[in-house]
């Protein structure tokens, strides 16, 4: 039988009663699927389901096959080795028995004699090469041991591997060592990622919304593409819709006036005299029955077309891509805005991060700072804004700036996202601040959140609004890794932001879909 995920009727509520499921169903197959949707519409739980960590309210999830999860974020045991996490100890032990000339017959007879050539040829594709069996997993980067547990998922070759943002925190390399072990994978892959390199070379994208699961052929792009043809044909449902509405509005206008002139009409006939008393009555029974029935009529139609363009309406913004219009920051074309001159940075005077570094940043353009991770990215930008005080050489800044780090400091967890916005903008009336939250879909009560109650997504795209929505944005805009934990509603509604911010933009950030579409056109090697 072949290996499969079947949900059937699956429901699922959270502790506090948010209903996350209701009557789900769908099946996967053994192919690389990505699972995409906003923060909170259940992507890790559906994971959790699968690999039985949770059990559904109601309905089923059926597994046929075996399945590996990728262990994220851990913090290893000081004995606990890479060939631990491989699970090959007992064979690797086997293999030295031989090799000192101890081998047992028993010993024989279990030998994998291509193990550690396999081994070798999995760590390498993970980007590790090199690195010895009996390293500890506690002197490994954070980065290193995600590739280390996807590289030894693949190994254990279960039919289906369970992926919860296998790229989160990974330098430029580490993600391309996830995307080269992903597209040698050919059994079936559930990946939860928000990495849209990553989720191109999927074979099909499920998208969870609150109305349930839908699939999408082919990877990120395709479902861009079918996105977009979805739009269209939602925009060309409303304007049909809303004809309806106009129509349906001049009928029960017609409808009315008729009325009006056949009651006016048989009024005036009554006046006259000339007709039984008992005929007119009937007469105009008749006249009421046959207007009212006509009235009640348009008046259903103008109902039911309203109905279909309010539910037309809700599609298309659903579907619409998120647009900001921003106040200019008036940068001069050729100011010097950064300016890096033989920089040693650090913690550590005779062992400085970061050495000899020079460059300057002018008018509105957009530079990405790259490299490794344990380069010094984050260092730099915290000698730039003066939260770290440089070795040597300077670092100055030359105009107004904001920065937006990995937890978005800048904002208050204590008070509202209105209230950060007044502190920050203090010369924004409240139709200014409403206004300038709207834009960032912070509208009417949802501007009201505490800052401490937000999504990682929420919290960045609320210092966005506070910083950029103001009338005078800061003329540059340092970032500090801000795609991190972003579901992709999240990371385009950031794009749409910071395309029509026009000052100056420095950020970290080892995704280059989004430093591509935020128009980053430099980037400053750190090695």
């Amino acid at each position: 039988m072949p290996a499969s995920i079947t949900f059937a009727s699956l429901n699922f509520a959270l502790p506090d009663g948010r209903v996350l499921f209701s009557d789900l169903s769908f099946s996967l197959n053994q192919e690389r699927t990505g699972i995409v949707g906003r923060n909170g519409a259940g992507k890790s739980t559906l994971l959790k389901l699968i690999s039985g960590a949770l059990s559904p309210a109601s309905g089923s999830v059926t597994v046929a096959g075996t399945t590996g999860v990728l262990r994220q974020s851990f913090e290893p045991s000081p004995e606990e080795t890479l060939a631990g996490l491989f699970a090959v100890e007992p064979a690797l032990a086997c293999l030295r028995h031989i090799e000192a000339g101890a081998g047992t017959e028993t010993d024989f007879a279990e030998a994998d004699w291509t193990l550690e050539s396999r081994l070798a040829e999995t760590l390498g594709r993970a980007g590790l090469q090199g690195v010895g069996l009996e390293t500890p997993l506690a002197t490994l980067s954070g980065g290193q041991r995600t590739r280390a547990s996807l590289a030894a998922l693949i190994f254990a070759e279960p039919d289906f591997l369970l992926l919860d943002e296998p790229t989160n925190n990974l330098d430029r390399e580490g993600r391309a060592a996830v995307a080269e072990l992903l597209a040698g994978w050919r059994g079936g892959a559930v990946v939860v990622s928000h990495d849209r390199e990553l989720l191109e070379n999927m074979d099909a994208i499920i998208e969870l919304t609150s109305l349930g699961a839908a699939r999408y052929g082919g990877g990120w792009s395709s479902y861009e593409a079918q996105k977009a043809r979805e739009l269209a044909a939602a925009q060309q449902d409303l304007a049909h819709a809303e004809r309806r509405v106009e129509e349906a509005g001049k009928k029960a206008q017609t409808a009315a006036e008729r009325k009006a002139r056949r009651d006016g009409a048989g009024s005036r006939k009554a006046a006259r005299g000339g007709a039984p008393r008992i005929l007119l009555g009937t007469l105009k029974n008749r006249a009421e029955d046959s207007s009212g029935a006509l009235g009640r009529l348009a008046e259903r139609q103008k109902t039911e077309a309203e109905e279909a363009a309010t539910e037309a309406r809700g599609r298309v913004e659903v579907l619409q891509p998120f647009i900001v219009k921003l106040a200019p920051t008036a940068l001069p074309p050729n100011k010097e805005v950064v300016r890096v001159a033989r920089l040693a940075a650090g913690y550590d005077a005779d062992r400085p991060v970061i050495r000899d570094l020079s460059f300057d940043l002018r008018g509105p353009e957009r530079a990405a700072i790259s490299g490794p991770n344990g380069a010094g990215k984050s260092t730099l930008l915290k000698v730039i804004t003066g939260a770290l005080p440089a070795l040597s050489g300077e670092a100055l800044v030359h105009v107004p700036w904001a920065l937006l780090d990995q937890e978005v400091s800048l904002l208050e967890g204590a008070g509202t996202i209105l209230d950060n916005f007044r502190r920050i903008n203090p010369e924004a009336d409240e139709n200014a601040c409403r206004a300038a939250l709207a834009r960032f879909r912070f509208r009417a009560d949802a501007a009201l959140q505490p800052v401490a109650t937000l999504s990682g997504g929420e919290r960045l795209r609320a210092g966005l609004a506070c910083v950029l929505g103001g009338g005078a944005p800061p003329q540059l805009l340092i970032l500090d890794e801000p795609t991190n934990h972003l579901d992709i509603a999240s990371l385009e509604t950031v794009e749409a932001g910071l395309n029509a911010y026009d000052g100056a933009l420095l950020t970290v950030s080892h995704d280059e879909t989004f430093l591509e579409r935020v128009g980053v056109t430099r980037k400053i090697s750190l090695r």
